[in-house]
């Protein structure tokens, strides 16, 4: 698997993606150490005039369309928050037991896997040297529709880690907008064009736990996260206190080790944005490397993006005023099942009219 190429499995891709790489770091890959992918403050677009707004999403938007990713500092969440969701998530992984986690194994739930990935069992195709848990909006005692009351233990190993973790989606769900808005800004669409769709939307959190590699591992060329791109509009990551993310640059054709500063939060776009955008935004491949200080021997690494989904009913089409459509109208559930079957198997995508 460590010499596996992303186009063994392009027949899943529903967006262009036309580019060839090993899941896994190579001895071969080369990197760009003089690229630096863009620090932007956000803070003139969620507090200024319009006039700031028209500059942060010009910078915003020629970041992700030139390599799909961008760093915000300015977002508002308190830097406090982060360091607490840092020491939840090794304690969730460390003082939970494999047996009780299990309970939780993931299984789809709509259009996303939802639940506790084991250690090697991120998907049928990614034997990740990572633990992963990904709750969607479900899991959370916040608005939403709801047939039966809120259970926090159907859903989490102990109630305390569903309040903890509701503070930080609901931290994040208000940027959600904020976010988009400046994209759609730079792409001279209505900003306000998805407020609808965005409003009480899916999202899915996935914690990640790295724990150290044996020398075993170490040796074997295996990788903490194997190259992918995100299936989304697009994703928010606190930044890690652990380095290893690495960035394929198009142009280049190079990776980037992005390192953000602490307390800001790494935006990339998907492949519903992608989409909508007629490939003007890209669903950048990346992956978790060894940080270069060798530390992933003896310490563990620990991230928690959140990704933002749409529900299953909503339509992706190319967005207005971006020429003629690369792509033809798709319901979210078809295109999000389509796109993950390569991780979870042929059977895993549901077929809409």
């Amino acid at each position: 698997m460590t010499d596996a190429l992303n186009r063994d499995f392009s027949k899943y891709d529903q967006v262009a993606k036309t580019h060839t790489y090993r899941l896994a770091e190579h001895d071969s890959d080369e990197f760009d150490d003089d690229y630096a992918i863009a620090t932007l403050d956000f803070e003139p677009f969620l507090r200024g005039d319009a006039g700031d707004k028209v500059r942060f999403a010009d910078a915003f938007g020629g970041a992700l369309q030139e390599i799909g990713f961008a760093v915000l500092t300015g977002h508002g969440v308190d830097p406090a928050l982060y360091d607490q969701a840092h020491d939840d998530v090794v304690d969730l992984f460390t003082a939970t037991p494999l047996n009780e986690k299990m309970r939780f194994r993931a299984a789809r739930h709509g259009s996303v896997s939802q639940g506790y990935f084991p250690l090697e069992e991120t998907s049928d195709i990614h034997p990740d040297l990572v633990e992963g848990w990904l709750w969607c909006r479900r899991a959370f005692d916040i608005p939403q529709d709801r047939k039966e009351p809120f259970r926090a233990a159907d859903y989490w190993p102990r109630e305390e880690y569903e309040r903890a973790f509701r503070r930080l989606v609901l931290a994040h769900e208000a940027l959600f907008k904020p976010i988009a808005q400046a994209m759609f800004q730079s792409l001279g669409c209505d900003p306000h064009i998805y407020d609808r769709k965005l409003t009480g939307t899916n999202f899915g959190l996935r914690l990640n736990y790295y724990p150290p590699m044996t020398e075993a591992q170490d040796r074997s060329g295996a990788a903490r996260l194997l190259g992918h791109e995100d299936v989304d509009l697009f994703t928010i990551l606190p930044a890690t206190r652990t380095d290893g993310l690495q960035v394929w640059n198009h142009r280049s054709k190079k990776w980037v080790r992005l390192r953000a500063p602490q307390g800001s939060i790494i935006i990339n776009t998907g492949d519903y944005m992608q989409r909508i955008s007629n490939d003007r935004m890209p669903s950048t491949t990346h992956r978790v490397g060894k940080p270069t200080d060798g530390s992933h021997v003896a310490s563990e690494r620990v991230s928690f993006p959140t990704n933002v989904y749409l529900w299953e009913d909503e339509i992706l089409e190319v967005l207005p005023g971006l020429g003629p459509p690369r792509y033809d109208p798709i319901k979210a559930i078809t295109f999000h099942t389509r796109s993950t079957s390569k991780f979870y198997g042929d059977d895993y995508a549901v077929e809409t009219v």
